[in-house]
């Protein structure tokens, strides 16, 4: 449920702390005063685009958490998959949205994504926005209800990976269907690559270790004159020692000293360590020397090699892995077309497999919703009914059709208004009002089937007014006796069902336009509601009016 909605420099609300409470809750308020951006920021922070143009103007970033209490234990669940969690059984949405387009999204205060908070939101709350109705003149957006209604989700996500394990082999299958000659002047090509390849003999890390042997060779002489020198230090001439001998001898007169002062044993040990570290050196540097003169044609050869490893880096990748991956791809390749009659057939046997998996799969969507159907059909006409249209007659039309993503089912509802009249296309006949209603009774409908805690209907009332907007308001509430109600409304019969009433209103200080949200006391919703009735100026016949609203929406 939620309980609480900040607002913070979206469009013309400055800063808005609002609280929601269980059962029905609905806002009111004049034309402009900003009752559409509520919704915008509910959406904004349940993950829905949300674009730089909604932040306040002068604000750097807009700002809006959503706070949710009672979750239930499928949002828990739902946490734990995705690695959060509301030990104390509070949940705290929150998106911040910068000038510079940058979004900073947070899931109890544990960084999250846009995505996050919209696999989240799906959870949490269900929108009904104001064009919502016109899903209803779409006939292909019809079986979304029946499938709803049916529970299939799960049964409907294995069908979807069948149907898309199938839509790749027979993919595969025309990507196969090359002409011979094309096949054929493919392999020789892999062919050639593969034995240029394979004779290069490549091993990774070779080019970086023969670039840095050729620079070494480039500069042999450099090298041989300072590992002359570090030998000379090392080893003494004719002209003086060197640090060995010198190490050694000063070793050998600590460890004779040592025998006579036994703190000097460790001096001792350090002393003849560093003897044989320096003796391990100058063996290293005499080797090096001896691998820089042992081959005067080292050089011309890496050249070559160099050369070779570049021209290949050219065709086949930038690094000895790419190189050695290319090798790997072009055999399989060129395996795949040697192999071009068994893996057709092949495939054609995966392909007819699966295609049969697909259609049992869809059967079976299909034998569930057919049952459905019935099922939503007199619920709906029942629910139409009390919405004051009891002539309604729902057909929904059901035919089979070729394989796609939700299966072989082409469902589109036909409506009839008047009596003798036949069923036509929902487009055809309803008016706005009709449309208004009938959706309502479609998510009442779908309500019972539902696991959101949280249900918001954005001006559900278009087209409609008097005795009807009178059975919207009844339906509104009966609604929320199992779940919270959130309803944005310009009828005053509507609003009168209200367990929780809030009014948005706006003002002008300093040529800046600020918007608030208040919650109305008994008096305030009296004069709200004759506000609505009336207009601004606000009569005694209006105000009783009011009062007669409010007190027959509590019989």
């Amino acid at each position: 449920m939620l309980t609480n909605l900040y607002i913070e420099n979206i469009a013309v609300i400055e800063k808005s702390n609002i609280d929601f409470t269980n059962g029905l809750n609905v806002l009111t308020g004049e034309t402009g005063a900003g009752k559409s951006i509520v919704i915008d920021a509910i959406n904004a922070v349940l993950g829905k685009r949300s674009s730089r143009g909604m932040i306040r103007t002068g604000a750097d970033a807009a700002y809006v958490s959503a706070t949710f209490e009672e979750l239930s234990e499928l949002v828990h669940k739902k946490l734990g998959a995705m690695g959060y969690s509301a030990e104390d059984g509070s949940l705290i949405l929150s998106r911040e949205l910068s000038v510079s387009g940058k979004n900073t999204c947070r899931i109890n205060s544990r960084p999250a994504t846009v995505a996050a908070l919209k696999e989240l939101g799906e959870y949490l709350i269900n929108i009904h926005g104001q064009n919502d109705n016109l899903e209803l003149m779409n006939p292909a957006l019809h079986i979304v209800y029946i499938d709803a209604l049916a529970d299939i989700g799960e049964r409907l996500a294995a069908y979807r990976g069948l149907y898309r394990e199938l839509k790749a082999v027979e993919e595969e299958l025309n990507s196969a269907d090359t002409d011979e000659s094309e096949r054929l002047r493919r392999m020789d090509l892999l062919s050639f690559q593969i034995t240029e390849l394979e004779d290069a003999d490549i091993t990774v890390g070779e080019y970086d270790a023969l670039s840095e042997e050729r620079n070494a060779l480039q500069n042999r002489e450099k090298i041989a004159k300072e590992l002359m020198r570090a030998r000379i230090a090392l080893d003494g001439d004719d002209e003086a020692d060197g640090v060995l001998r010198m190490t050694d001898d000063a070793a050998t007169s600590v460890m004779n000293a040592s025998r006579y002062l036994s703190t000097l044993e460790g001096a001792a040990d350090r002393l003849s360590s560093a003897l044989y570290e320096l003796q391990e050196i100058s063996r290293e540097l005499e080797g090096a020397m001896d691998d820089i003169d042992a081959d005067p044609h080292r050089l011309e050869e890496i050249e070559e090699r160099l050369d070779l490893l570049y021209r290949l880096r050219h065709k086949y990748g930038d690094s000895e892995e790419e190189m050695l991956a290319y090798l790997d791809n072009a055999k399989k390749e060129l395996n795949a077309l040697s192999d071009y009659a068994f893996n057709r057939e092949q495939l054609e046997k995966r392909r007819e497999e699966l295609y049969n998996n697909a259609y049992h799969s869809a059967k079976e969507l299909s034998d569930i919703r057919k049952k459905v159907c019935e099922t939503f059909r007199e619920s709906v006409e029942r629910e139409m009914a009390f919405l004051l249209m009891p002539d309604v007659r729902l057909e929904i039309r059901h035919e089979e059709v070729e394989m796609n993503t939700r299966g072989i089912d082409k469902i589109e509802f036909l409506i009839s208004v008047n009596p003798g009249e036949e069923p036509k296309p929902v487009s055809k006949i309803a008016s706005g009002g009709e449309l208004s209603r009938m959706m309502l009774a479609i998510k009442t409908v779908l309500s019972r089937a539902d696991f959101v805690q949280t249900l918001i209907f954005d001006e559900i009332d278009t087209g409609i007014s008097g005795s009807a907007a009178d059975r919207v308001g009844k339906k509104l509430h009966q609604l929320s006796a199992d779940s919270q109600v959130l309803c944005v409304t310009h009828q005053a019969q509507i609003a009168a069902f209200a367990d929780n009433h809030l009014f948005i209103s706006k003002s002008v200080h300093d040529e800046r336009t600020f918007t608030q949200v208040d919650s109305l006391d008994e008096e305030g919703r009296v004069r709200e509601l004759a506000r609505i009735v009336g207009g601004e100026q606000i009569t005694d016949s209006a105000l009783n009016h009011a009062k007669q609203l409010l007190e027959a929406a509590k019989e």
